[in-house]
C-alpha cells in the first residue's frame, strides 16, 4: 500500500501563499534523490554539529545548544533526512560529517543536501534573507528557516540552532511525512519508487518565540520531544522566566500577613520585603517567577480594598485583585531596577484565578516584568470570534489589554482539551484554535505553553493542530485535515473522515461553553454516536483484507492499529454515553455501572496498546470527579432502589415545566404553586432549538432533568450562559401507601444552592458553593420528606439559584424509602 503517488516531488510555483516569503524560482529539471531504492545523494552537516545524545542544559536549551556548545539540533536535523529519506524509498544518502567527505561532496554531480552552517556558508545571502524573514527585535529567540534548490544542491538551514531543524521538517513535511501523534504510532511517512525536488525557493519566520506544551499530572512523555521538534515546537521558554506559584514563600513573613492568600497587596512595606528577598537572584540577571500561588487572594488593606471593588470577576464570583496585584508587581520591579539597574533579571508572573481579568485603571507593566495570561475557567471550546461564546470573545479583549500593559512581554498559559473532561473520549480543539492563534499573533504575543496530559485518546490532533498554528498562523487546517485521512486511514480514508467530521462537527456546533465531563451528553447526541458507529463499520469493513494478509508492509501495519485505536475509542465514547444514559435518564444504575465497568476494561486495552493514550494509571483516580468514582456513584445509588438501602417508589418525570426568572420575582408571582401555562410552549416548541431558545419569551416552558439547563438553551439573549433563579415544577400522583411513613427525594445530579417546595411550602434547603468545582462532584441532594407528601397530586417545585456556569438538573431524581436499621 501506498500512502502517496509512485513519485514525490517539492516543487514552489509563483504563487505566494499568505503569510509565506516565498519566492519563485526560475524553473529548472527536477533534480532526482532517489529512484527504485538506489541514490547518490549526500547529506552535509558541519563537523561541529553535536551528538544526538547530549542533553541542552541551563541557557544552552534556549540557543538550541547541548551543554558543550554542539549543535544539536543541527546534527539531528542531517540525521532524520538520512533516516526519512530511506524510510520513503529504501535507499540512504551518505552522510558527509567531516571536512574532507563534505569537500568531496561538493566537487561531485550527485544530488547534495546542505544543512545548517554548511548551507548557510556555502550561500552566505541566504542567511541574510533568513534573518530578514524573523520576527523583528525578539526579546527571546525568533526562528526563521530557508529552503533553496540550486542546480544539485538543496540548501536546507534556519537562523539558529533549533531553526536549523525545522528547516529540515520543513523539507520532509513538502515530501508527504507528518507526524500527527507522539510515537510511530501517529507517524506517516510515504513510501515512493522516485523522491524529486523542482524549483524551491523559500523563506519564512515564525511571528511566535514560544511554542511549545508540557505533559502534566505524570502523563507519559514517550516521543514528546521528537513529536514537537517535527511540528516546529520550540524547546522549553527560551528564556521567559518561570511564572509558576511562588508568591507565598515571599509573603508569609510580610509585615501584616495574614497567610498565603492574604495579606497587604499594595502596602509598600510589603513590596519592600519581597524585594529584598529575592534581590541577589535578579541582581545576577536570572529569571525566576513571583508568580500567585493557585487560589483566590483577598486582602483587609484599605486601598487593596478600594483597587479590588473597581470590578468583580464574574468567573470566580469574587472581587477582581488585577489592580491592586499588578500594583505590587510594579512596586518590587521598581525597586529592583533602581537598585541594579544594569541587570537583566526577569520577573515572571502569571495572570490567574481572580487576576485574570487585566486592570480598570490605565497601567503598564515595568519593563522587568513578564506574564503569561491562564485563562482557567473561559470556555475551552470556542474561538474567540465565534458568536456562541460571549466568555471567548471577552477573553480576546482580554488578551488585547495584557499585550498592551505588558507591551509585547506576553505569553499565554493555555490547557489542552485533555485537561477538562477527564473521560478518555475526544475532545478537539482546532475548531477555536484557528481564530485564537491569529489574535495571538495580531496582538503581539511572544507564544503559548500548552499545559497538556497528552492523553491521545482525548486530544488526538490538538497537539499536532497546536505546533502548526503556532509555526503558521494562517495555517489551513481544512486542508491538513483532508490529507489526513488517506494518509493516516489509508483504504477506510473515506468512511473515517465522516466518523470524524461528525465529532468534530458536534463540538464545532455546539452552544455550550461549560467544561469536564458534564458538557459530553450534550454535544454527543445520540446522532452523533450513531453515525460513528455505523462509519466505524464501513471503515473496519475496508481494511478487513489488510488483516487477512501473511504479509504487511510497515504502513498497512499502522493502519490496522489505527483502526484498532478508534474502535477502542469509539468503544469507551459509546460506553460512557450509554453509561450517561442509563443512570441521568432512565434511572437504571444497575445498567450505568454495567456498562461502565465494560467501557473501563475497554480503556485498559486502550491503554496498554501505548501509554500515550490516557494517563489515568500514573495518575490514580480517586472520587467522583474521576470516571471509576462516577461508576461508584451509580453503585451507591443503586443502593437505593433495590431494598438494599432503599427501596424506590417512583421515578419523577424526565420533563418538567420550567421557568427562568432573571429578576428573581419568582417567590412573589407564586412559581412554586401558581398556574403552569404551557400555552407558547405547546404552540412553538416543534420550532424550537437549543440555539434558538436564547430568545424565549418571560412564559413557562419545559426541560429535560437528565441534562444540566444551559446546554438546553437556557441562555440570556446576549448568549451568555443564564444566570438567576431556575424554577422546576412538576406534578406527582402517590397512593396513600407510598406517602405512608420515611419517605425521601433523592436529586443524583443537582447543581447550585437550591430550595425546594411542596405543595406551596418551602420544605428544605440545599447550601452549596457558588463555583461549581468547589463542590462535591457527587452532586446529590438527599431531602426528607416523611409527613410532606399527601395521597393524589403533589406539586414538586424546585428553585436552583444560579449564579454561574452550571444550573439545574443533570439527572433525573426519584422518590424513595429507606431500609429500616
Amino acid at each position: 500500500m501506498k500512502m502517496a503517488g509512485e513519485m514525490i516531488r517539492v516543487v514552489v510555483t509563483g504563487v505566494v501563499t499568505a503569510g509565506l516569503a516565498t519566492v519563485a524560482a526560475a524553473a529548472e529539471p527536477e533534480l532526482v534523490v532517489a529512484a527504485h531504492g538506489k541514490t547518490e545523494a549526500v547529506v552535509i552537516v558541519s563537523p561541529e554539529a553535536g551528538l544526538p545524545e547530549t542533553q541542552g542544559k541551563d541557557g544552552g536549551a534556549a540557543r538550541g545548544l547541548d551543554a558543550s556548545g554542539k549543535r544539536n539540533n543541527e546534527w539531528l536535523a542531517a540525521a532524520d533526512l538520512v533516516k526519512y529519506i530511506e524510510m520513503m524509498t529504501g535507499a540512504k544518502p551518505r552522510l558527509a560529517a567531516t571536512r574532507g567527505q563534505i569537500d568531496a561532496a561538493l566537487k561531485g554531480t550527485a544530488p547534495v543536501l546542505l544543512v545548517g552552517e554548511e548551507a548557510l556558508q556555502a550561500k552566505p545571502d541566504l542567511a541574510r534573507r533568513i534573518r530578514a524573514a524573523a520576527k523583528p527585535k525578539p526579546l527571546l529567540v525568533a526562528d526563521a528557516i530557508g529552503l533553496v534548490r540550486e542546480g544539485n544542491r538543496i540548501y536546507v538551514a534556519g537562523n539558529n540552532d533549533e531553526a536549523h531543524y525545522f528547516a529540515a521538517a520543513e523539507l520532509l513535511a513538502r515530501w508527504g511525512c507528518r507526524w500527527y501523534l507522539p510515537t510511530e504510532f501517529g507517524e506517516c511517512i510515504p513510501e515512493v519508487k522516485t523522491l524529486a525536488v523542482g524549483p524551491l525557493e523559500h523563506v519564512y519566520g515564525s511571528p511566535f518565540e514560544i511554542r511549545s506544551y508540557w505533559i502534566s499530572w505524570n502523563g507519559d512523555n514517550t516521543g514528546r520531544v521528537e513529536f514537537q521538534r517535527r511540528n516546529m515546537m520550540a524547546s522549553g521558554r527560551r528564556g521567559f522566566p518561570g511564572t509558576g506559584h511562588a508568591l507565598g514563600q515571599y509573603t508569609g513573613d510580610a509585615p501584616g500577613s495574614k497567610g498565603m492568600f492574604n495579606f497587604p497587596i499594595t502596602a509598600p512595606e510589603t513590596a519592600a520585603h519581597i524585594a529584598a528577598k529575592i534581590a541577589a537572584p535578579f541582581a545576577r540577571g536570572e529569571g525566576f517567577s513571583i508568580g500567585m500561588e493557585d487560589g483566590n487572594y483577598d486582602s483587609q488593606y484599605p486601598k487593596d480594598v478600594e483597587l479590588m471593588k473597581l470590578q468583580w470577576d464574574k468567573y470566580m464570583m469574587r472581587w477582581s485583585v488585577t489592580d491592586p496585584m499588578l500594583e505590587l508587581y510594579n512596586n518590587i520591579a521598581r525597586i529592583l531596577q533602581k537598585q541594579h539597574p544594569n541587570s537583566g533579571g526577569k520577573l515572571g508572573f502569571l495572570a490567574y484565578a481572580n487576576m485574570t481579568i487585566p486592570p480598570v485603571r490605565e497601567m503598564k507593566a515595568e519593563k522587568s516584568l513578564f506574564c503569561e495570561l491562564a485563562p482557567i475557567d473561559i470556555d475551552p471550546i470556542h474561538g474567540m470570534d465565534d458568536e456562541d461564546s460571549p466568555p471567548r470573545q471577552e477573553y480576546r479583549d482580554m488578551v488585547y489589554q495584557w499585550a498592551r500593559i505588558m507591551e509585547g512581554r506576553l505569553a499565554i498559559y493555555d490547557y489542552d482539551q485533555s485537561m477538562l473532561v477527564w473521560r478518555d473520549i475526544p475532545n478537539p480543539s482546532h475548531q477555536g484554535l484557528k481564530q485564537d492563534f491569529a489574535h495571538y499573533a495580531k496582538a503581539g504575543i511572544l507564544g503559548v505553553n500548552t499545559e497538556s496530559r497528552n492523553a491521545i485518546g482525548t486530544t488526538f490532533l490538538n497537539l499536532f493542530f497546536r505546533g502548526r498554528l503556532l509555526w503558521n498562523p494562517n495555517e489551513d487546517i481544512e486542508s491538513l485535515l483532508k490529507e489526513f485521512y488517506p494518509r493516516f486511514y489509508g483504504p477506510a480514508a473515506v468512511p473515517m473522515e465522516t466518523y470524524w467530521s461528525a465529532i468534530y462537527q458536534a463540538w464545532a456546533e455546539t452552544i455550550v461553553t461549560e467544561h469536564e465531563h458534564f458538557v459530553a451528553p450534550a454535544i454527543y447526541t445520540p446522532q452523533v454516536i450513531e453515525t460513528c458507529r455505523k462509519s466505524l463499520a464501513e471503515a473496519e469493513q475496508l481494511v478487513a483484507p489488510l488483516a487477512r494478509q501473511a504479509q504487511r508492509s510497515r504502513h498497512e501495519q499502522q493502519v490496522l492499529e489505527r483502526m484498532k485505536f478508534t474502535r477502542l475509542s469509539f468503544e469507551i465514547l459509546d460506553g460512557y454515553l450509554g453509561m450517561v444514559r442509563h443512570a441521568a435518564t432512565e434511572g437504571n444504575y444497575a445498567e450505568a455501572v454495567k456498562r461502565g465497568e465494560e467501557a473501563l476494561a475497554v480503556r485498559e486495552i486502550l491503554t496498554d496498546m501505548n501509554g500515550t493514550f490516557t494517563t489515568y494509571r500514573r495518575i490514580g483516580e480517586h472520587g467522583t470527579a474521576w470516571w471509576p468514582g462516577e461508576v461508584e456513584q451509580y453503585r451507591k445509588l443503586q443502593q437505593y432502589v433495590d431494598g438494599t438501602k432503599g427501596t424506590r417508589i417512583q421515578t419523577l418525570p424526565l420533563e418538567w415545566a420550567f421557568r427562568r426568572d432573571k429578576a428573581r420575582q419568582g417567590v412573589a408571582k407564586n412559581y412554586a404553586a401558581g398556574e403552569v401555562d404551557l400555552t407558547y410552549w405547546n404552540a412553538n416548541q416543534d420550532q424550537l432549538t437549543p440555539r434558538s431558545r436564547k430568545d424565549y419569551p418571560d412564559q413557562w416552558e419545559m426541560v429535560r432533568t437528565d441534562l444540566y439547563a444551559q446546554a438546553q438553551g437556557i441562555r440570556d439573549p446576549d448568549r451568555q450562559s443564564f444566570t438567576g433563579d431556575l424554577w422546576y415544577r412538576a406534578d406527582v400522583a402517590l397512593t396513600a401507601d407510598q406517602v405512608r411513613g420515611k419517605v425521601r427525594l433523592l436529586f443524583p445530579g443537582l447543581f447550585n444552592e437550591c430550595r425546594l417546595y411542596v405543595n406551596g411550602r418551602e420544605v428544605a434547603f440545599r447550601p452549596q458553593g457558588n463555583i461549581w468545582w468547589l463542590n462535591d462532584y457527587a452532586f446529590e441532594w438527599d431531602v426528607d420528606l416523611s409527613g410532606k407528601l399527601q395521597a393524589g397530586k403533589n406539586t414538586l417545585a424546585l428553585r436552583a439559584n444560579c449564579e454561574h456556569h452550571f444550573g439545574g438538573m443533570f439527572r433525573r431524581p426519584f422518590l424513595y424509602v429507606p431500609r429500616e436499621k
